[in-house]
């Protein structure tokens, strides 16, 4: 019986549970929080609605850690008695350190737009292996991008295709070499000076807000355990060399181990050479 375990019942963790619940395809949701009680609150809300919003999918809670121990994925998104910061820093790391004391070998989808160090001292300091540990923001971003697109061309997000790579926000790079609109090149539907505006907007949309961040993850989430074809812009722990990592935005193949296939997006000169200097600068 399939469950994903989301560690964390603040903001984040609580919409990515319903997000996840709307979308009816697993069988449990386990939210996990040390606040147990906010815990067991968010999961009841949940459950109580879904007479209205239709799913059958059945949530608990529990307040230790290890609850995760056996999860098919495993989110880690927000505390809920801290301001629902997200699980970072020393704190972050501890959490994870307990996950693998506690013998979690799942895939681990960091949630938050905050994580992308955490998720480097996962690997580089408990050892996880690289297509363990994915980080699911940048797709949060992409879907925004990828609004605003439609709305320019007066037409539907859901028709525009782009990936996001490098480090949001001062360091992402679009690939609009490969972006499209209705099957054909996005260029062909947008004036250079538009694209270029687009583009600029990126800074103000980092961070994006719970819900959008929710909804991303939901949707990887919902990849790893149930398979899909689609290709996700996350972030990834790439071999920077010699004993260094860099935690950056691809455009990723996912499975039942987490991360498949990182793929080569088609870049511009230009555009290779900024995400080259972003990952230089993070690495």
């Amino acid at each position: 019986m399939a469950f994903i375990a989301i560690v964390g019942s603040g903001a984040l963790g609580g919409a990515t549970a319903h997000a996840l619940a709307v979308r009816d395809r697993i069988a449990e949701i386990r939210l996990i929080d040390a606040a147990g009680s906010i815990a067991s609150g968010k999961a009841l809300d949940i459950q109580q609605s879904s007479p209205i919003d239709g799913f059958s999918v059945r949530l608990t809670s529990a307040a230790a850690i290890d609850a995760a121990v056996g999860a098919d994925v495993i989110v880690i998104a927000d505390s809920a008695s801290a301001d629902s910061a997200e699980h970072s820093g020393e704190a972050g790391l501890a959490l994870l350190r307990q996950l693998v004391r506690a013998g979690a070998t799942s895939p681990i989808i960091f949630a938050g737009a905050t994580q992308r160090e955490l998720m480097g001292r996962a690997v580089t300091e408990l050892h996880l292996k690289r297509n363990q540990v994915l980080g699911s923001a940048p797709f949060a971003l992409e879907s925004a991008l990828r609004s605003l697109a439609g709305l320019a061309i007066d037409g539907s997000g859901v028709e525009v295709c782009l990936r996001v790579v490098g480090v949001p926000p001062k360091a992402a790079v679009v690939a609009w070499e490969e972006a499209t609109a209705f099957g054909h090149p996005l260029s062909s539907k947008m004036p250079a000076h538009a694209i270029a505006g687009l583009g600029s907007r990126i800074p103000s949309l980092w961070p994006p807000g719970p819900y959008v961040l929710a909804s991303a993850a939901a949707q990887v989430a919902d990849a790893v355990v149930r398979g899909s074809r689609r290709r996700f812009s996350c972030f990834v722990v790439l071999d920077a060399g010699p004993r260094r990592t860099a935690v950056s935005s691809m455009p990723v193949e996912l499975g039942p181990q987490g991360v498949a296939q990182v793929l080569e997006p088609a870049l511009t000169r230009q555009e290779r050479t900024l995400m080259e200097n972003a990952l230089e600068r993070t690495g």
